[in-house]
C-alpha cells in the first residue's frame, strides 16, 4: 500500500557533480518520491533560470528515464538578491529571479516554490526594507497566481521570519491561495528554544496554509549539517502538520564529502520516513 504522503530529497544531499539522471536515480533507489531542485545564490545555480528550452526538455527526459520527478524548488537565491533590498536595482533583479523561477517551475512540472523568509540578508533590516519586501512579495504572488504555482515561506534562522506565526503575518496580509508557509521543522525547533513556544503550537497558527514541510535535524545555535538522529528537532510536532492535511515533505540534508554518501542518503530517507509514519500512526489512533 502506498504511503499517504510523498517524501522529497533535497538536491544538495548528493554530490554536485552527478548528472541529473544520476541524481534522480539515487533518490529513487534511496526511497524518495521526488527531488527538490535548488536555485541558490551561486552563479552556477542562478544560471539555471536561463536554461534554454532544449536544456529544460533534457531534464524532463531525465525525469522520465529515472522514473522520478522534480516537484519542488528551494529558491534561496533571494538571499543575495532580496525582495526588500535597499538598492532598487537589486530589488528589480529579485523580481526578475522570481519571474524566471516561475517559468522554470512550469516547464519542469514543479508544483511548489519555497521562498526564503528574509526581507534582506547581507544588510541590516529596516522599516523600509520590510515595506519593500511586502510590496515585492505582493508582486511575486501575482506572478505565481498567473502561473498556478504555490509559493511557501521557509521559516529561517533569523528573527525576521523564524516562526510560522511570523510568516503568517504576510500570508494573511496577501490573502491569496498561492502564498502559504513551507516550514523547516529543525529551524522551528531552534526558534522554540528562543521563544518558549512549542513547535506544534506555532504550527497551529498556520492551519490551512502549510503547503509542505522541510524535515531537517538541528541543535541549538546550529542550523545545517547536523546528521539525522544526533540533533534536537522536535519530530513529534509533525503530528500537528499531518493533522492539518500536509502530505508533502522534503528531507533536507547535505553531502559533506563522505565516501559513504549513498548509504547515508538511504539511511536519511528511512529515518525521516519513520518519523512521518509515526506521526500518521499517532494521528490515526487519536481519530479512531
Amino acid at each position: 500500500m502506498a504511503a499517504p504522503y510523498l517524501l522529497g530529497m533535497y538536491e544538495k544531499a548528493v554530490p554536485a557533480d552527478l548528472t541529473w539522471g544520476e541524481r534522480l536515480g539515487v533518490a529513487r533507489e534511496s526511497g524518495f518520491d521526488y527531488v527538490e531542485i535548488s536555485i541558490d545564490e551561486s552563479d552556477a545555480r542562478l544560471e539555471r533560470l536561463d536554461w534554454t528550452p532544449g536544456r529544460r526538455r533534457e531534464l524532463l527526459r531525465a525525469q522520465d528515464e529515472a522514473r522520478l520527478p522534480i516537484r519542488s524548488m528551494c529558491l534561496s537565491g533571494h538571499r543575495k538578491y532580496p525582495l526588500g533590498a535597499s538598492d532598487p536595482g537589486v530589488r528589480a533583479k529579485s523580481l526578475k529571479i522570481m519571474e524566471k523561477a516561475l517559468g522554470l517551475a512550469c516547464d519542469l512540472g514543479i508544483r511548489t516554490i519555497q521562498l526564503a523568509g528574509y526581507d534582506v540578508y547581507y544588510e541590516e533590516g529596516t522599516k523600509d526594507t520590510r515595506a519593500w519586501f511586502a510590496e515585492n512579495l505582493a508582486k511575486s504572488v501575482e506572478m505565481a497566481a498567473k502561473r498556478g504555482v504555490l509559493l511557501g515561506f521557509e521559516t529561517m534562522e533569523t528573527p525576521f521570519m523564524d516562526t510560522v506565526e511570523k510568516a503568517m503575518r504576510y500570508v494573511s496580509e496577501i490573502d491569496s491561495p498561492y502564498l502559504g508557509v513551507y516550514p523547516d521543522m529543525g529551524n522551528l525547533t531552534n526558534a522554540s528554544l528562543l521563544y518558549g513556544k512549542p513547535v506544534a503550537d506555532d504550527c497551529k497558527t498556520g492551519r490551512g496554509h502549510i503547503v509542505a514541510a522541510h524535515c531537517k535535524e538541528t541543535v541549538a545555535g546550529r542550523y545545517r549539517e547536523v546528521p539525522f538522529g544526533t540533533g534536537t528537532t522536535d519530530w513529534g510536532a509533525l503530528d500537528e502538520v499531518v493533522c492539518q492535511g500536509v502530505r508533502r515533505f522534503v528531507a533536507e540534508f547535505w553531502y559533506v564529502g563522505s565516501d559513504e554518501w549513498r548509504r547515508e542518503t538511504a539511511e536519511a530517507a528511512a529515518f525521516v520516513r519513520n518519523r512521518i509514519d509515526a506521526a500518521f500512526a499517532r494521528t490515526n489512533e487519536r481519530s479512531a
